[in-house]
């Protein structure tokens, strides 16, 4: 059952007789939100489980009741009612219970967060505490996901379960924010900022390395040696972030009688015959395709 609901894990227990155990889920197009209540156990993502892996996930774990402990990266998160963590399931991980606890999972692909794997590689088995910061109000909210997971259905639990993703994503900002250097000029810093700023003008189709670089009072040279050293240009990054944001309007019912152009253009992607291009370039159907299958 673990594994229908998530993917592939090795599954201990040192109860050798009466253990007891429920799931509840709910999948919304891709993503899962799944509560898991049980005796004491663990769960691991080994080497050769991951070796048969297609796709990437994350999953935010919202202990509930209970009390768990996640490892992944040489790191240990221990967890207590309120506290949330993630891990990604493309690297080895260990999450175990001594006992009886409750807990909700949100599993959902790496792209569906609007940030760099490797920046959300900071983040795993770190204890988010439910009572500080940002974690005061997206504890409860995911609480109350987990209390009406009966509910979570159509275009209203769809809709609900990606703003629990925005929010993650906001919780993982901050976090990594208090992380940065202090320093404005600093590389990570300035990389982050300029992120932002191609976030908020994605729409606009004239969206440049030079408008962004005169925003951020540095040169288009130093621009690109920024980007450059983190392992991308600013034209990949732009045009992978207005693709993300297409791939997820096209996957989003409330906007079902949106024409695609219309979508396509709102990301700023004016000429249909070549966004149709990149995006089957990029996810392997053109984007007609991508809107009606079923993930």
């Amino acid at each position: 059952m673990v594994n229908q609901s998530f993917v592939p894990l090795d599954v201990q227990t040192d109860t050798t007789e009466g253990f007891r155990g429920r799931i509840r889920s709910r999948v919304l197009d891709e993503l899962s939100i799944v509560e898991v209540s049980a005796n004491g156990h663990r769960v691991l993502r080994t080497p050769s489980l991951i070796s048969s892996a297609d796709r990437l996930y994350y999953k935010l774990n919202l202990q509930l009741s209970g009390h768990g402990l996640l490892i992944q990266d040489n790191r240990e998160a221990s967890l207590r009612p309120g506290d949330l963590a993630v891990y990604d399931t493309h690297r080895p991980y260990t999450l175990g219970f001594e006992s009886d606890f409750r807990t909700l999972v949100l599993m959902f692909p790496h792209e569906a967060l609007d940030l760099p794997a490797d920046a959300v590689g900071q983040l795993t088995a770190v204890r988010l505490p439910g009572d500080a910061g940002l974690g005061r109000m997206i504890s409860p909210f995911m609480a109350q996901l987990a209390e009406n997971l009966d509910a979570l259905s159509g275009n209203s639990g769809q809709r609900l379960a990606n703003n629990a993703v925005d929010l993650i994503a906001t919780m993982f900002e901050s976090e990594l924010d208090a992380r940065r250097e202090t320093d404005a000029g600093s590389h990570p810093e300035l990389l982050a900022r300029i992120r932002r700023y191609i976030e908020a003008n994605l729409g606009n189709p004239e969206l440049s390395p030079a408008e962004i670089a005169a925003a951020h009072y540095v040169s288009t040279r130093h621009l690109h040696n920024i980007f450059a050293a983190s392992g991308t240009t600013v034209a990949s990054w732009i045009r992978a972030r207005r693709l993300d944001h297409c791939r997820r309007d096209l996957r989003d019912p409330i906007l079902a009688d949106r024409p695609v152009g219309s979508i396509a253009a709102r990301w700023g992607f004016l000429d249909a015959a070549h966004f149709s291009r990149i995006f089957r370039s990029s996810f392997g159907v053109p984007p007609s395709s991508y809107r009606r299958q079923d993930i």
